[in-house]
């Protein structure tokens, strides 16, 4: 999320970057965009919460103006159980972040997006929607929720100039996967065609193309940044 913030600024987006209320990590965000020249704000609230969603594209548009690019990428944590173990309150936890807050967001902003004939909408999946290990099935059946919701947004939103478009990350080490043991990272790289692990700034490319004018005729695409990885076996 901070590199996607970074690389839209850099696209010249004034950006808002999200976060939930005492999140320090996104007004820091907000000032490295700042420090680099952009224009960038920090915007406390959590967007499973329908009056804070409301709230925050307020303060945001208030701020800022009609918001013309929304990046759907909360998430929350993503627990590991056998099926026999996880119940529907787990379900739902994960449908909150990957349906729910894109649905209010959605609600929010899209009025403004259809008057203007104009919007770029990214969700961020995941590869395990389509490539699920053993105890992630909340997360991934909210995944591919996620990714039905965006193929029926794009074909009701075409009419009205708007896209709406999925990006599938593969694993991309970050400083919370720090503890991943490394016979793990071994053989995840093993079945990586390109032969390295992906970056962050790697999954910020992909959308910098979606949320870009020439990316007006690329709508209903899930576009997976995984090396290859899904090519199989």
């Amino acid at each position: 999320g901070a590199e996607i913030a970074r690389r839209l600024a850099r696209d010249g987006f004034a950006v808002a970057v999200n976060g939930r209320p005492g999140d320090d990590a996104m007004a820091a965000v907000a000032r490295a965009i700042q420090g680099d020249g952009g224009i960038a704000q920090g915007f406390a609230a959590d967007v499973t919460a329908e009056d804070q969603v409301n709230s925050l594209v307020t303060a945001i548009t208030s701020t800022f103006g009609p918001i013309d690019v929304l990046v759907l990428n909360a998430t929350g944590p993503q627990p590991e159980a056998p099926v026999t173990e996880v119940g529907w309150a787990d379900h739902a936890a994960q449908l909150d972040f990957f349906v729910k807050s894109p649905v209010l967001l959605g609600r929010a902003v899209l009025p403004g997006m259809q008057a203007r004939r104009y919007g770029r909408i990214v969700n961020i999946d995941s590869e395990v929607a389509h490539r699920p290990p053993p105890g992630r099935s909340a997360y991934a059946a909210a995944k591919n929720a996620q990714i039905g919701l965006t193929l029926s947004w794009a074909r009701e939103l075409g009419p009205f100039g708007i896209t709406v478009n999925t990006v599938a990350p593969g694993f991309v080490p970050v400083e919370r996967h720090a503890d991943v043991p490394v016979e793990v990272m071994q053989a995840y790289l093993a079945s990586v065609p390109a032969g390295r692990m992906g970056t962050p700034r790697d999954i910020a490319h992909a959308v910098s193309f979606l949320a870009s004018d020439g990316a007006g005729f690329v709508t209903g695409q899930r576009i997976v940044v995984d090396g290859g990885r899904s090519l199989g076996p």
